[in-house]
């Protein structure tokens, strides 16, 4: 059982490093949705159940769909397609 509580504790600081880092916003949603689902894990294992469904719902749930929304009403996710298309080493041929 130490061995798995380990594990979660490095991807949960791989989680909270890696969305530092991350320069996609979509990317880092899906990270910070990580993030809170394996820490709503350790408050499972931690024997805290109200915590853990309060981290799932909230964390993982209503805090996300949140930044999607504002993601979708800012026009970010479009924004990072084209910026996407434009990174590309090679032009597209017809």
């Amino acid at each position: 059982m130490e061995i798995f509580n380990a594990i979660l504790l490095g991807f949960l600081v791989i989680c909270a490093v890696s969305v530092s880092f991350s320069k996609n916003l979509l990317n880092s949603i899906l990270i910070f949705m990580s993030y809170s689902l394996i820490m709503s894990i350790i408050w499972i294992l931690l024997e805290s159940p109200d915590l853990a469904i309060t981290e799932a719902a909230v964390g993982a749930g209503v805090t996300s769909i949140l930044f999607f929304v504002t993601l979708k009403k800012i026009h970010a996710l479009q924004q990072e397609a084209k910026e996407d298309d434009t990174d590309e080493p090679y032009p597209k041929t017809k």
